[in-house]
């Protein structure tokens, strides 16, 4: 990988590189030889743009060799001023020794004339330290990139490690609470068992299957809870009345796989200790302007997660755990809120736009 990245990085330097001073000598032919037929202004130009080429090479071989990462700006702009200096005179006297032959010892006593030799001079510093900065330029912007792709990367890694664990940590709850109430009925009524068995494994079938996307639709959620919510039909029959009112539009909203079933699943287990009996759950989703919405609404009474964790009553993580996943795959275009009053606890989940990034899992 680190060969590949090399041997782009020296194309695209000899890309940038020929076709650089290859239009420097074309704007010099255009800008200072009176007459395009005059071949030995052309050649004479040539050797000025090729020798400056040379010089160039022998620059980068020394700027490599600094560290720059490791460097101030001051002291790097110290080099760079320095080693073009020393450059501009190397590329002089390059272009003097290989262009005299083609001139005549004439032209060389006019251009080590004090005068022409300071305005040759500078005008190479201009154009090397044109060059130098370029050169740098163009290595910083390509590491700020790299730099970003990297972090971006392993943004994303670390976004999919955190909502991996945060599966790990919501499946097996799933299967222990709906176990333990076949468990309650196996003795009891085996019908309702086994039907309770049915059910379970269409949940499960769901669960297995969502966990290969980022996102479902709203009514393959809706159709797992339905399977739920039969399992504790049987186990608490009468005492629990469930209302599903789904707008057609929200069925076909994007939503993260088992983002509502732990908040259901809360409904039940804490609604059925603080609500009078028959304990009623309500759920609404609807679409506004492109904002999803969905209500879970129970009677009774909320009780704060740091209380279920005191009492061992949960962990108090599954409430944080939805807020992670939320922030994760909405940052900025959602809200999440629970509210408890009158009798009943409603949350509130809103979001904005589909998730910014791929989850799967």
């Amino acid at each position: 990988m680190k060969l590949l990245k090399r041997k782009n990085t020296n194309t695209d330097f000899w890309i940038l590189q020929i076709s650089g001073w290859g239009l420097l000598w074309l704007i010099y032919v255009f800008l200072y030889s009176n007459r395009k037929s005059d071949v030995e202004a052309l050649l004479g130009l040539f050797l000025t743009e090729f020798t400056g080429f040379l010089t160039s090479l022998v620059l980068r071989y020394f700027y490599k060799k600094i560290n720059y990462k490791a460097r101030s700006i001051l002291f790097l702009s110290f080099i760079v001023i320095m080693g073009a200096m020393v450059a501009s005179n190397i590329w002089l006297w390059l272009d003097i020794f290989l262009s005299t032959p083609l001139h005549g010892f004439g032209k060389l006593i006019e251009r080590l004339s004090l005068r022409s030799y300071l305005g040759t001079s500078y005008s190479h510093l201009f154009v090397l330290l044109t060059w130098s900065a370029l050169y740098f330029g163009i290595k910083l912007w390509k590491e700020w990139v790299l730099q970003k792709d990297r972090a971006e990367k392993a943004n994303i890694l670390a976004q999919s490690a955190q909502l991996k664990m945060l599966r790990y940590q919501l499946n097996p709850h799933f299967l222990f609470n709906a176990l333990n109430s076949i468990r309650a009925l196996i003795e009891e009524d085996r019908i309702k068992a086994r039907a309770m068995v049915t059910e379970l494994a269409e949940f499960l079938r769901y669960s297995l299957v969502s966990k290969n996307y980022s996102n479902v639709p709203l009514s393959d959620e809706i159709e797992a809870l339905r399977h739920y919510f039969e399992i504790q039909a049987i186990r608490y029959e009468e005492k629990l009345e469930v209302t599903f009112n789904i707008e057609p539009m929200a069925e076909d909203y994007p939503v993260l796989s088992f983002l509502i079933h732990p908040l259901v699943e809360n409904a039940v287990k804490y609604g059925m200790r603080t609500s009078p009996m028959p304990l009623k759950i309500r759920i609404n989703a609807t679409v506004i302007d492109g904002m999803l919405k969905i209500e879970i609404c129970n009677t009774g009474k909320w009780i704060e997660p740091e209380k279920r964790a005191e009492n061992k009553d949960g962990t108090g993580t599954g409430l944080e755990n939805i807020r992670q996943r939320l922030e994760n795959a909405y940052p900025g275009k959602h809200s999440f809120e629970v509210t408890a009053q009158n009798g009943r606890v409603c949350v509130v989940l809103q979001i904005l736009s589909e998730p910014n990034y791929d989850q799967t899992n």
